[in-house]
């Protein structure tokens, strides 16, 4: 997939019955099971490495690969609706009295946070990867510049670009993406193997 095919946020134009609401609430609730996958992969994973048995540590570490992949794919069509159906739809059933908090945000959700822990914890893992692991451990990581790319282009989408989010009102939402993926791949390619680093940080 070219990053032309994953910045580019498709519209499901064919039903017009689909709410804008129905279609980001569908797409995050897929988005949350593939991350759940992905969590149960690299717990796998981790096993698999401590064990040595590393034929099932790379199976593990392509099927996490292919999780995150579909979970990117989730994010691109959660945003396959208009800016105005965003703005008068989305954006507001995130926000009191729909919801409790004022800066509502899917950082608050139980599987991001176990996700987050569990990549930190594999930063040592990652870096001292047997040589057998370290060509899938190249597409894992280009696995995550996928989602973290197709975050950024719906962020985009719907005016990132020029606001904060409703939990950085004061930033750029855009940034502050890109600043979370370019920490996010130190932990999950300490050793800069990957061909492909965040394509929104500024060249070293």
């Amino acid at each position: 997939m070219t990053q032309s095919e994953t910045t580019s946020v498709p519209l499901l134009e064919s039903n017009s019955a689909i709410s804008a609401f129905q279609i980001w609430k569908g797409f995050h609730w897929s988005f949350i099971i593939q991350i759940q996958g992905l969590i149960i992969c690299l717990q796998r994973f981790e096993r698999s490495l401590v064990c040595g048995n590393l034929a099932m540590a790379q199976t593990e570490l392509a099927t996490a690969t292919d999780l995150m992949l579909a979970s990117g794919a989730a994010m691109q069509l959660a945003g396959s609706f208009s800016p105005r159906d965003y703005a008068q739809q989305i954006r507001p059933s995130m926000m009191p009295p729909q919801v409790q908090s004022d800066n509502f945000s899917g950082l608050m959700s139980w599987e991001h946070a176990a996700l987050m822990q569990l990549w930190k914890r594999l930063t040592p893992a990652f870096r001292t990867l047997p040589a057998e692991l370290q060509p899938q451990h190249q597409q894992f990581v280009e696995a995550y510049l996928m989602l973290a790319t197709s975050h950024r282009a719906v962020c985009e989408k719907f005016g990132g670009d020029s606001a904060g989010s409703l939990r950085f009102e004061a930033g750029n939402a855009t940034e502050t993406l890109d600043k979370f993926a370019q920490l996010r791949l130190q932990t999950l390619d300490p050793n800069r193997h990957g061909r492909h680093h965040c394509p929104f940080s500024p060249p070293a």
